[in-house]
């Protein structure tokens, strides 16, 4: 029988945003609590944690400085910007999240799997080399790209379809012709970059593709640019491993965006890049996603795709 290995963990729930937080943990404990009811799927599931990443796997992303204040988090309660909370054991769950993208990848990259889903918290798309911001300590997707690297992979795709732009993916790799990220997210919207006219630098000018959306954008155009993007990035990059940042927040119940994605869209979606990559060369991991009842069913109809 075909499997699909979850990462997630307790420690992920330990990372308390408090009960007002968009980015609480109810959003995986519905979505855990999902996945299990989910019938003849549950059964395909295996249930796995990873490792927690090493400073020095942190660092080929990010810079000292970050890296030194999340740790000075630790056993403490309190704010790294507006909207970005920290808790007792928050420093503890970004290295296990970013280690578990690093486990997940070593699993499909090493044969052992066809695709895998992190299932974890902080997110982390919007955290820059240098800045923890917009919910993210450290970022992941990002994390698991060099990592990929480390292993031999050449080339990388990131596809980030979460409602808000990634820009701290976005800047991790502005200049590196080896990574590709293409974003879809609603504009005018947080953090306020990925204007279409965002496209890289230096050696990564044309490895980085953003489509701004107006609120509203309905789901049927935003299918057609997607399959024609992929077609084009396919043909011209050519991929050898695929990340995608899995923000269910494009979803049209979702509280803090305004597009109008619904769970049939976003398992068209994940078939769309699954049915291009060879069997190991797919990882997905959770970023955003705010209605709790929205994003489990999501999340159930997402990992049922990555099994197609």
């Amino acid at each position: 029988m075909n499997q699909i290995p979850i990462y997630t963990d307790k420690l992920f729930l330990e990372h308390d945003t408090g009960p007002r937080h968009p980015e609480r943990p109810a959003r995986l404990e519905a979505s855990i609590e999902a996945l299990k009811k989910s019938g003849s799927l549950s059964k395909q599931l295996h249930w796995t944690t990873g490792r927690p990443a090493t400073q020095k796997e942190i660092l080929r992303c990010h810079k000292t400085e970050l890296f030194e204040l999340v740790e000075k988090t630790r056993g403490l309660e309190g704010r790294l910007d507006a909207d970005t909370v920290h808790s007792a054991k928050s420093a503890e769950a970004a290295l296990l999240a970013a280690g578990s993208l690093l486990s997940a990848t070593e699993a499909c990259y090493g044969g052992e799997y066809p695709a895998a889903f992190c299932l974890v918290r902080p997110p982390g798309h919007h955290a820059t080399p240098g800045r923890a911001m917009g919910f993210c300590l450290f970022n992941s997707a990002a994390i698991a790209a060099r990592h990929l690297q480390q292993m031999g992979c050449k080339k990388i795709l990131i596809v980030d379809w979460d409602v808000h732009h990634g820009n701290g993916t976005q800047d991790i790799f502005y200049s590196d012709p080896t990574v590709f990220y293409y974003s879809l997210h609603q504009s005018p919207l947080y953090p306020g970059t990925g204007a279409a006219k965002e496209t890289g630098e230096g050696d990564g000018k044309g490895t980085t593709l953003n489509r701004p959306l107006a609120a509203g954008f309905q789901a049927e155009s935003y299918r057609g640019i997607f399959r024609r993007d992929l077609d084009s990035i396919f043909d011209d990059f050519s991929p050898d491993f695929v990340l995608i940042s899995a923000g269910f927040d494009s979803h049209a119940d979702d509280p803090l965006g305004g597009l109008t994605l619904r769970k049939n869209d976003f398992a068209w979606m994940t078939r769309e890049v699954r049915r291009r990559v060879p069997p190991g060369r797919l990882v997905s991991v959770l970023e955003g996603g705010y209605n709790v009842q929205a994003l489990s069913r999501c999340v159930v109809a997402h990992v049922e795709a990555l099994l197609s």
